[in-house]
């Protein structure tokens, strides 16, 4: 009885500090390259919007309404995720998997843990619940590129920018594109996560579970896509 009572606040404290080290690991590790991959996209988003607009009657905010829209609707929560998809599935595939056909796996439920719920639950908390920061980051870095493209070509005053990023802007974009984002989060921790902890073989089949688990997981978060938005957004 006394056992029971020292361990349950020790397997809390565990389970705690499993989810703070899969936000760094899932999360905070992803951020550089999710700034490096926004900035630019916004800024390159920018200077096609700013090209194609060769009516000289199109007002130029436009372009920073444009840029606006399609990085909260679209690129961030969705090709970002994408992207994520690759770098965060393929290192919760291989991680589960080298377990699993290591037999560490099996090592912890001989000890009486429950595995799925040691090695896949902290990884979804983490993931739903940290992302739409990721997100969120990426549409300001996104917005903030395309300012500086915009200034650096002269193709759109940083007025005119501005008043495009301002002009009828709809808060439930915002709350659409987090939906997606928990949604896409979710997937890019289960989808992995089922390929790593059902491999059997070796090495090679660590490998090749984590591209199928990358190549579902972009297929998933595509068709997802399209549900969400006709059910969301449609009319």
């Amino acid at each position: 009885m006394l056992k029971e009572v020292f361990k349950r606040p020790q397997k809390s404290s565990i389970f705690r500090e499993s989810i703070f080290k899969e936000i760094e690991d899932l999360g905070i590790n992803s951020i550089g390259i999710v700034a490096f991959i926004s900035f630019f996209v916004g800024g390159v988003v920018v200077i096609q919007t700013a090209l194609n607009l060769e009516n000289p009657l199109t007002p130029k905010y436009l372009i920073g309404y444009a840029s606006r829209e399609s990085l909260i609707l679209e690129f961030s929560p969705t090709l970002i995720s994408i992207i994520l998809a690759g770098k965060v599935g393929s290192y919760i595939t291989s991680s589960i998997g080298t377990m699993r056909v290591t037999e560490q796996i099996d090592a912890l439920e001989v000890m009486g843990m429950n595995s799925l719920n040691y090695l896949v639950l902290p990884k979804i908390i983490a993931n739903v619940f940290f992302y739409p920061f990721v997100i969120i980051i990426s549409i300001s870095l996104g917005i903030f590129g395309g300012w500086v493209a915009g200034i650096l070509t002269g193709l759109v005053s940083s007025a005119d920018y501005i008043m495009g990023i301002r002009s009828d802007f709809d808060s439930f974009h915002l709350v659409y594109s987090m939906i997606k984002t928990s949604v896409f989060a979710f997937v890019i921790a289960t989808v992995p996560a089922f390929h790593g902890y059902y491999v059997n073989g070796g090495a090679i089949e660590v490998g090749k579970a984590s591209t199928r688990a990358v190549v579902w997981t972009s297929i998933v978060i595509i068709v997802l896509n399209y549900f969400l938005t006709q059910m969301l957004l449609g009319k």
